[in-house]
């Protein structure tokens, strides 16, 4: 075999060798500690395009998700003053039942009729006074509302309503009622049903777009755990197979390291054929 002094290739092919390990050793211990086996492009770089527009999408249908929660949160608060809209008209019928009846007499109707025409009053206000943020919801605004409930363009991903809700004691036919006399509780009775007709007309439609968006938050859920799951196929590092790279990339560097050694070493051995 030829002997040669001023190339050591046995040391130069240990050391590619070595370094080629070292990279390995480095590549294994940033994707344990980041967690992603794509702590650098060039590790996959198609596999890291793939994950990047994964990653983006599940960034769209979480913010998706929040709009179709915060839809449902208008939603219930306008449901929350029909409620209680509601709620003062069973009470309002209650007292034109009473005035209605002689079981009492004018100066009794009169109280009634204080405490009916207070609740009008409160009735109306609850209309007025029911908002999100700036928005009144109760008042015939008309305003047409759009949420994005999708992660991509286009009108698959959007749901509108227009809020033509108008629960005044105007429009629900309530504003003055007077039942301080039988003959006006009697005619109450008919416009009081015709109001709690009318909202819960409103509160009926209001349900049916507030139960549309449970159906769109709930989807949106479910594509935001398959499209993470996919992302994370992709991107997210397997722990066992990375620790068993790294105990392997260890072990040759170890292996390398005394191979290393024993080249350098070599030249030493043509020092006695010279002497």
């Amino acid at each position: 075999m030829s002997l040669r002094i001023n190339s050591n290739i046995a040391s130069i092919t240990a050391q590619r060798y070595l370094d080629k390990t070292q990279r390995q050793v480095d590549s294994s211990f940033k994707a344990l500690a980041s967690g992603s086996r794509l702590s650098s492009p060039q590790n996959d770089a198609a596999g890291f395009a793939i994950s990047e527009l994964l990653r983006a999408q599940v960034a769209g249908l979480d913010q998706s998700g929040h709009n179709a929660r915060s839809a449902q949160a208008l939603i219930q608060t306008a449901e929350g003053g029909l409620n209680e809209q509601n709620n003062i008209l069973v009470r309002m019928r209650e007292l034109a039942v009473n005035s209605a009846s002689d079981t009492i007499g004018d100066k009794e109707r009169g109280f009634v009729n204080e405490e009916f025409q207070l609740l009008t009053n409160e009735f109306d206000r609850i209309s007025k006074a029911t908002r999100f943020g700036t928005k009144s919801l109760l008042t015939g605004s008309g305003e047409d509302f759009s949420f994005q409930v999708g992660p991509n363009k286009g009108e698959d991903n959007v749901i509108k309503f227009k809020l033509d809700a108008n629960t005044t004691a105007s429009n629900s036919g309530i504003d003055g009622l007077d039942i301080s006399d039988k003959g006006g509780a009697v005619d109450a009775l008919g416009a009081i049903d015709e109001a709690v007709s009318h909202v819960s007309g409103v509160r009926a439609r209001l349900g049916g777009v507030q139960s549309r968006f449970q159906y769109a938050s709930d989807n949106l859920d479910v594509q935001k755990q398959n499209v993470e799951e996919a992302r994370s196929m992709i991107a997210d590092v397997d722990v066992a197979e990375e620790t068993s790279k790294l105990a392997r990339a260890q072990v040759l560097q170890q292996s390398g390291l005394a191979v290393l050694a024993q080249a350098n070493s070599f030249p030493k051995t043509l020092l006695r054929l010279i002497e």
